[in-house]
């Protein structure tokens, strides 16, 4: 019997990156507004939004009898600074003149619901980030095609992004916006078993 994963985020993202693994999520979108949450450090910050998206939806009828409501929020870390979205070009403009050539630590918060318990599991994933030292042309380029204004950290890696990083350490799932290692993990701690959410093992091919 599958048991069912409600996904409290409108990330194309991590939608994609569930469903290539075999899980097709029920989508409820949060609506949390991210900025009215206090500064806290990067890692605080990216698992209490984290832990307030996956509360928003638990309680929804969308919520399927006996599903798990995983919500996630990604931040990266520059400079000891929690960096989101940035929204606007000017912006994204200035985030990649700080970031190139440097190395950033993206932080991925993860709550985990069990809606028949009420048990929830959480924690955080990282993964550090290295940049390339791209130009002044090629920032321009990047924030013209309006990529890096939606997404925590202004960059890709599954995207038009993915140019300009030059390498990852840790898991590269966690980048995209959902560390499947770690929810595997949290999966477990509420008892259980991953396999159990794959929608239909016998349709995945290679």
């Amino acid at each position: 019997m599958t048991t069912p994963l409600v996904l409290g985020s409108a990330s194309p993202a991590r939608l994609a990156v569930l469903r290539a693994a075999g899980v097709e999520p029920v989508v409820v979108v949060s609506g949390v507004d991210e900025s009215q949450v206090a500064e806290l450090p990067p890692v605080e910050l990216a698992l209490q939004l984290a832990e307030l998206k996956c509360a928003a939806v638990a309680g929804r009828e969308e919520v399927p009898p006996g599903a798990l409501v995983l919500g996630c929020d990604s931040v990266l870390e520059l400079d000891g600074e929690a960096l989101g979205k940035p929204h606007e070009a000017d912006e994204a403009r200035a985030r990649w003149r700080a970031m190139r050539g440097r190395s950033g630590v993206l932080h991925t918060g993860h709550c985990l619901r069990d809606a028949a318990t009420g048990r929830v599991a959480a924690a955080t994933a990282s993964t550090t980030v290295h940049f390339a030292d791209v130009t002044d042309a090629e920032i321009e380029a990047y924030v013209a095609t309006g990529e890096p204004l939606e997404v925590a950290g202004a960059f890709t890696i599954d995207g038009l992004g993915a140019a300009f990083v030059r390498g990852i350490e840790g898991d590269h799932t966690n980048v995209i916006g959902v560390s499947l290692p770690l929810l595997r993990a949290l999966v477990g701690e509420l008892g259980h078993a991953w396999p159990d959410l794959w929608t239909d093992p016998g349709a995945v091919t290679r």
